[in-house]
């Protein structure tokens, strides 16, 4: 199982610098998309560049298998979080690839050196 978080789907739907290296990543048969990233990527293109945009991306990111933030992934989100000085977000998202047993793909440096990352680093970080 893949799990592409924001910076990742922000990066392909937006054709930044590492547009081509996420495009095999969001294209993953068994792709995962949990709720707070679907939530992340939409306010930011909303913001960015318009609503249509945004929906037209949440309907794409909902063409994977979505998951919904519930009791069980909200406490080992928690716990996460303090293990390794998550943010909230960051904390849902890593619970949910280690959960599902998926790899999660980024470009957020704070999962960078986490087991179960490929991490995909930015020119000039």
């Amino acid at each position: 199982m893949t799990l592409v978080d924001s910076s990742g789907w922000i990066e392909h739907l937006t054709d930044g610098p590492l547009a081509d290296a996420y495009a095999e990543y969001v294209s993953a048969p068994d792709l995962l998309v949990p709720s707070i990233v679907l939530y992340e990527v939409y306010k930011l293109l909303c913001r960015e560049i318009s609503e249509q945009v945004a929906l037209e991306a949440a309907a794409r990111l909902k063409s994977a298998r979505l998951v919904p933030l519930d009791d069980q992934l909200a406490l080992e989100a928690a716990d996460l979080s303090l293990e390794h000085g998550l943010a909230t977000a960051d904390a849902v998202v890593y619970a949910t690839a280690r959960h599902h047993d998926a790899l999660l793909v980024t470009s957020d440096a704070d999962f960078a050196d986490l087991p179960g990352v490929q991490y995909l680093e930015r020119q000039g970080e």
